[in-house]
């Protein structure tokens, strides 16, 4: 595959909430960032941490990819992310960046407003 490829393979197992297929193409290094107060995790058991419990009132979601570009291992991606809660969807705007090394993932870092996600989140 290549590093587009990977990494729109990963978004749509994430998509589907399918983090046993999404995480086999993160690295074990692989450095996930998100802006404050969210901060860095590492590898695929750290990305698992925050992205499974974040996802859990989710019923649906929906990547959709507006904007890509890639240059050899490093592809940027600009998304609407979709989430069907259960009295309403959320959406969020994100541009993410990802590098690749031999089918991996090693490095992701999503750029979006962290409040505007928030406020609009469920609590606990």
């Amino acid at each position: 595959m290549t590093p587009v490829q990977t990494v729109r393979q990963f978004l749509k197992a994430m998509e589907a909430l399918d983090y046993d297929a999404g995480l086999k193409l993160v690295a074990a290094d692989c450095a996930y960032t998100n802006p404050p107060p969210l901060g860095t995790v590492h590898g695929p058991a750290g990305i698992r941490a925050v992205l499974e419990p974040f996802f859990a009132p989710t019923l649906e979601n929906d990547f959709q990819i507006l904007r890509e570009a890639s240059d050899g291992s490093v592809v940027f991606l600009e998304r609407l992310d979709r989430h069907r809660l259960a009295d309403k969807w959320v959406e969020l705007p994100v541009t993410g960046v990802f590098e690749v090394r031999d089918g991996l993932i090693t490095y992701w870092r999503d750029y979006f407003d962290a409040a505007t996600i928030l406020s609009e989140w469920p609590v606990g």
